[in-house]
């Protein structure tokens, strides 16, 4: 499965693969059983591609980049492989992990503050993971500082050298943040989240501010959220994840305009269009399942509103759709050629008559 899953050319060749997970599990010992956060995941990140990870909480995006990080707790179980270059990092003594972290490969996480230390000034922290990896004064790394945040278009950066984050909007903390992953031009940058609890014109600020670190550093990018709207038009590459596992992969054409998988219509079909302003929405019913004990068969299931029999007793694998690099896991994908979200979930249609009884008597009693 590993090779299926690896980036190819279009001629199906090999190509320059800077980042490679293979059979990735994640598990987590609670009072009631094995949590498995992260379930046989594998793929292959291209240079300069930009792969989006898709998927409600909890479905195992973050525990993936993290455990790419090596940034998972003790308890941790962890088995698969994940190479950097070829180098295996799951497993690596600590020493080798930090030679890697942030100069090869850099992560942005949810929350800025989770990374930045409220009593050093941005200056200082962004400097440092300068100094961290190069042998240069403290005057030098504070200049490549004003350039980097320069970069990420913070207004005066000569002067918000001296600001401490609590003096910065959310959005300037996230954009510190992508300067401090930018600081070594690293090859991977892993966004976990990085527009999360930012209104909308901020997040389109952050993601320009992601798409100029790309191409200052030239690295390859894992873009991870919950929204497929802050993929449209940034992703190459799609994966969705449930309950751990990968569902779907694809070109971000194949999973926007083909997807073959019921869940991943649910995505498309709970997001606001501008291009069709008058369509109705159709949520997913239900939420995903608990990763303890799991049960035999399709995960989704209990919310497929195509379920068959043979999805309640066999989890299916990822297998090819419309070609080799479109995957979904689904015992019922060709019935899903030419559907829409509204075919596959049904839309809850407003009783107008009724409303507008409603609404009368309302205003009578009123």
């Amino acid at each position: 499965m590993t090779e299926d899953l690896l980036a190819t050319s279009k001629n199906g060749a090999a190509t320059d693969v800077v980042l490679e997970v293979s059979d990735l599990t994640v598990g987590f010992p609670s009072d009631d059983g094995l949590v498995q956060a992260v379930r046989g995941v594998s793929y292959g990140l291209r240079r300069s591609e930009v792969l989006g990870i898709v998927g409600e909480s909890g479905s195992g995006k973050s525990v993936t980049s993290l455990a790419v990080m090596g940034l998972l707790p003790g308890n941790a179980k962890v088995s698969g492989s994940v190479r950097f270059r070829g180098k295996e990092l799951l497993g690596a003594p600590e020493a080798e992990l930090n030679k890697v972290r942030g100069r090869n490969v850099a992560m942005i996480f949810q929350d800025p503050m989770t990374s930045l230390n409220p009593v050093y000034s941005v200056g200082f922290q962004v400097a440092e993971a300068v100094r961290a990896h190069h042998a240069v004064s403290k005057a030098a790394a504070l200049d490549r500082a004003a350039e980097l945040l320069e970069l990420v278009r913070i207004p005066n950066p000569r002067q918000r050298l001296d600001n401490y984050p609590h003096e910065m909007s959310g959005g300037m903390r996230q954009r510190v943040v992508i300067a401090i992953a930018m600081a070594n031009n690293p090859e991977v940058i892993i966004a976990d989240e990085p527009t999360t609890a930012l209104d909308v014109t901020v997040q389109a600020q952050i993601m320009e501010s992601l798409q100029l670190a790309q191409q200052e550093t030239g690295a390859a990018m894992v873009l991870i959220t919950h929204d497929l709207g802050v993929i449209a038009g940034q992703a190459d590459r799609v994966m969705v994840m449930y309950a751990g596992k990968l569902v779907e992969v694809g070109t971000a054409e194949d999973v926007f305009y083909t997807p073959r998988m019921p869940y991943t219509f649910g995505l498309l079909g709970s997001l606001p269009r501008l291009d069709r302003p008058s369509e109705r929405l159709t949520p997913i019913q239900g939420a995903p399942p608990s990763v303890v004990n799991m049960p035999p068969g399709c995960p989704f299931t209990p919310r497929c509103p195509l379920s068959v029999a043979v999805c309640e007793e066999v989890e299916p694998a990822l297998a090819p759709t419309t070609g080799p690099e479109h995957l979904a896991a689904c015992h019922r994908s060709d019935a899903l050629i030419g559907a829409t979200p509204g075919d596959v979930f049904e839309t809850d249609v407003v009783d107008t008559e009724a409303l507008a009884h409603f609404v009368t008597e309302t205003e009578g009693q009123a």
